[in-house]
């Protein structure tokens, strides 16, 4: 894996042979990774995995028109063969009048911000199997777990550089460690499993492997004899684990790209009160240490915390440079990079602002509804809004978690859940994407 120099300068060389070869302008990106990870099961080692890979990708432009292309071989005479093939697809293409780099004078010119996004410690293999032993061992000690599928610990790195034709240059570098464990309870058909995992850039950051553990087997074990649910209209409560997917919903709907298409729930609603005043939304490019920070997007243009739902009002679209171009705005920072191709929206750290309420005082005068602690499905219609997911979690009776249900649908529409939705005050900052409890009144449950 090169540092974040040299894939800076291999960036600038890939360019300049496009340039020779008669491209107008480009950009070009490279990602590099490393990483380690073991898993053991019943005390047993079941895997070792170590992977490397690296990816240079260069997009092209030639009157008005553009293609992308990206390759492993990062040797010279593959940057030729790479150059050489995308000028020529390019002129071959058809021409898009919103593709194109980024205004040159919103580029980042500023120094990066310093994010704290590297470890500089080494965790080896025999610590990292150490630790998924020591999470797997906490999980089988709990009296009523009865089987294991397993822990694993893994550890990694990756670099990521952007070079534009136009002048920028920027590049850094991110760790990351993983620990998880999950285990099963119960005998015969009335197994049930769950599990517990964390992500961090820092090895300091993580949860003891006893914790989450123990955090697994609790999970698994108040999962045990589900019951079922009845049908009909209720309030649903979502478990901070799962509630976050509701803010993915969101996102999908609000990017530049999906409105220019015409094909989001959001359409002509910029600037409208999407929730109840006291939901905000953040997106915190900045947090140090923080899984999903940057210090500059896709683009090279600068990141910057920004309130994506304000009071309960959408603030606006997240756009790239060609969204904005088709709808007439700025590009807001958010766009990323995968491989090769244009650049798509992508955020940050998100976080739906903490409410004043506890759990306990946000369900209390719910006679009967749902909590939700795994969603199952994919059953969202981005263009309507409509709603329908299979989950598992718990009942709510007279204000208080009841025992486990399981095999049931929630189901609405999001134009007319969002209105709805209240928070506790338990968030906290784990996942990329952070929410508390979350409460949605007048949704439909199919059970029984």
């Amino acid at each position: 894996m090169l540092s974040p120099q040299q894939a800076e300068e291999r960036c600038h060389a890939l360019i300049e042979r496009a340039r020779r070869l008669g491209a107008e302008s480009g950009d070009a990106t490279y990602h590099g990774s490393s990483a380690e990870s073991v898993q053991v099961r019943l005390g047993k080692l079941e895997d070792v995995e170590r992977s490397e890979s690296e990816q240079i990708s260069l997009r092209v432009f030639v009157g008005g028109a553009s293609a992308s292309i990206g390759s492993s071989d990062l040797g010279d005479a593959a940057l030729d063969e790479l150059a050489e093939r995308a000028v020529a697809m390019a002129r071959l293409a058809p021409v898009d009048p919103y593709a194109g780099l980024a205004r040159e004078d919103l580029l980042l010119r500023a120094p990066a911000p310093e994010l704290d996004l590297e470890d500089a410690g080494a965790v080896d293999p025999a610590q990292l199997r150490r630790l998924a032993e020591e999470a797997e061992d906490a999980a089988r000690s709990v009296d009523g777990i009865t089987n294991s599928e397993g822990a694993s610990a893994s550890a990694g790195a990756g670099i990521f550089a952007l070079a534009t034709s136009h002048g920028f240059a920027g590049s850094y570098g991110a760790t990351s460690y993983s620990l998880s464990a999950s285990v099963l309870g119960g005998e015969g058909s009335e197994m049930q499993r769950d599990s517990a995992w964390r992500s961090a850039r820092h090895f300091a950051d993580l949860p003891s492997p006893d914790v989450i553990g123990r955090l697994a087997a609790e999970r698994t074990l108040r999962r045990l004899a589900p019951g079922r649910v009845r049908s009909g209209p209720a309030t649903v409560v979502f478990d901070p684990r799962v509630g976050g997917s509701l803010v993915g919903h969101l996102l999908g709907a609000m990017s530049g790209a999906a409105i220019a298409r015409r094909a989001s729930f959001l359409l002509g609603r910029d600037g409208a009160q999407l929730f109840d005043r006291s939901i905000t939304l953040l997106d915190e490019p900045h947090r140090l240490r923080g899984l999903r920070s940057r210090p500059f997007d896709g683009e090279g243009l600068p990141t910057a915390p920004r309130k994506l739902i304000e009071d309960g009002r959408l603030t606006g679209w997240m756009m790239d440079s060609a969204a904005a171009r088709q709808l007439g705005g700025e590009p807001t920072g958010h766009a990323g990079r995968g491989g090769s191709g244009a650049p798509h929206v992508t955020p940050s750290n998100l976080v739906i602002q903490p409410g004043a309420v506890g759990p306990a005082d946000l369900i209390a005068d719910i006679a009967e509804g749902v909590y939700v602690t795994e969603l199952i499905g994919q059953g969202v219609n981005g263009v309507t809004g409509d709603y329908s997911r299979g989950a598992s979690g718990f009942r709510i009776v007279d204000g208080a978690i009841a025992g486990p249900i399981a095999e049931f649908t929630v189901a609405g529409n999001l134009i007319e859940m969002f209105p709805a939705m209240r928070v506790a005050d338990d968030l906290l900052i784990e996942r990329g994407i952070d929410v508390p409890t979350i409460r949605i009144d007048g949704m439909s449950v199919a059970g029984d």
